[in-house]
């Protein structure tokens, strides 16, 4: 990967002990491997420092450590802070290798238009060439861990950014500097940290703030939001995608068939999709539009998503007993992913069973938010809802 003068000198860092390479970095010494670089991050209920020294005997090359902790374990890098250091040492990384980024966000499907954009660059490139964000390495570690894993070979890099507060985004996007960024949507995930819907579309909109030079930005036309982020995306580019709002990327979707035509300048292609629902058809009809904002051709689009099943926990339909369907949806759960798999759940025959747990960080309105989803739920034509938790039941 790199070697420890390099980084010392990237992050006007001290270096302790001699210089040697090494090959990844790591903050968890479950999973060390020789040669790579241990981070010893600290919080409220851990000490990384403490496992440095265990870090090496394990095989690890060097340590990065603060100058404020009693640790002697080198070769290190010292720091001032090593969250921030990790973040710093991704920011100059990343501007090493050749892939051309994209950041996606959104309160709902960002995990999914990630996945299939990367399915769509897979067959642009080959799989070897597309780095993807994995699982919810979406924060403040994850992302800069997987700003650390790109490699010359990369062509691409498919990042996704969470958030629980405003400013998170803005921190993360400014250091993968994406050449597209992506907002999705803004709804009521997270509602309960920022107050509003509208501060949550706004925390968003943060993303743009780190497009590289001649980035675009990608958004959602159908969202209420969409001229906020117009307004946040300033003077870079701008390609908007939506099924309903004259778009640059306009999609007209087929949910007998799962087909939808998409139009984009002199353009026009069809896609078939695997995966059920109108909010699915708009998160292919994101990934699309990221790809075209890539340059990527239409046939690469289309048979990207032809291939794609579907994200593990998210509407993954599998045989139940007697016969029956049990959609999988249990990943992660808000207001208007709810109400987007009831409206798949409503398209379906037979007697439709309903299983909900607590949605969470919904604030003072969650209470109403969940009798809301139930009320929704008997419109859907749901015969039986089981709620499990306190304000499911309530």
């Amino acid at each position: 990967m790199t070697d420890l003068n390099r980084v010392a000198a990237a992050l006007h860092a001290k270096l302790r002990g001699s210089n040697i390479e090494f090959t990844r970095v790591a903050t968890d010494t479950r999973s060390i491997q020789p040669g790579d670089l241990f981070v010893a991050l600290k919080g409220e209920r851990f000490d990384g420092h403490v496992y440095a020294q265990q870090a090496l005997d394990q095989g690890a090359a060097a340590v990065m450590i603060t100058a404020a902790a009693e640790c002697t374990a080198q070769p290190a890098i010292v720091v001032a802070d090593t969250r921030l250091a990790l973040g710093q040492l991704a920011a100059w990384w990343r501007d090493q290798m050749p892939a051309q980024i994209v950041g996606v966000t959104g309160s709902n499907g960002k995990t999914t238009v990630k996945e299939m954009l990367a399915a769509i660059l897979r067959v642009a490139s080959s799989d070897d060439a597309v780095l993807a964000t994995v699982g919810n390495f979406n924060n403040d570690i994850g992302l800069p861990l997987t700003l650390l894993k790109l490699r010359p070979q990369h062509r691409f890099g498919v990042i996704e950014m969470g958030m629980n507060h405003a400013g998170e985004i803005d921190y993360l996007t400014r250091l993968a500097r994406p050449d597209v960024a992506l907002v999705n949507n803004a709804g009521a995930a997270h509602v309960g940290m920022l107050g509003s819907v509208e501060a949550v579309a706004r925390a968003k909109g943060e993303i743009f703030a780190g497009l590289s030079e001649h980035g675009v930005a990608v958004i959602n036309a159908d969202d209420a939001h969409a001229a906020l982020w117009r307004g946040l995306a300033g003077n870079k580019t701008v390609l908007d995608f939506g099924l309903t709002q004259p778009a640059a990327v306009q999609g007209c979707y087929h949910a007998a068939n799962r087909a939808m035509d998409v139009r984009s300048a002199d353009l026009e292609f069809t896609l078939h999709l695997q995966v059920a629902g109108e909010h699915n058809a708009r998160n292919a009809l994101a990934a699309t539009a990221a790809a075209l904002a890539l340059g990527v051709a239409s046939a690469a689009i289309v048979h990207g998503l032809a291939a794609f099943r579907g994200v593990a926990g998210r509407m993954q339909n599998k045989p139940a007993l007697h016969g029956a369907t049990l959609i999988d949806d249990s990943y992660n759960a808000n207001p208007d992913s709810v109400r987007a798999a009831l409206a798949v759940l409503a398209a379906m025959p037979g007697v439709k069973i309903m299983v909900l747990g607590d949605m969470a960080e919904l604030g003072d309105d969650a209470e109403a938010l969940h009798a809301e989803i139930g009320t929704a739920a008997r419109s859907a034509g749901v015969n039986y809802l089981y709620a499990l938790g306190d304000l499911s039941r309530a």
